[in-house]
């Protein structure tokens, strides 16, 4: 996988889980059936946060080559 800046996966991880959390917030305090969907799409936001998390936490850090210097 191609090195993504970790500001950057930062970013998209707290967008994600804000998100995610005011989804699953508005889904549940309104009984419809729409709101069941916007739960659920609450859900797969914290899932993708999650995932943007391990990737932040996983990845190895970009070294520059000095012989190209």
């Amino acid at each position: 996988m191609k090195y993504v800046k970790p500001q950057k996966l930062k970013v998209l991880m707290i967008l994600f889980f804000g998100t995610g959390s005011i989804g699953i917030i508005v889904g549940l305090s309104q009984p419809s059936q729409v709101s069941l969907f916007i739960t659920f799409m609450g859900v797969i936001n914290i899932c993708l946060g999650g995932f943007i998390g391990w990737i932040f936490l996983t990845q190895e850090p970009h070294l520059r080559d000095k012989r190209k210097k």
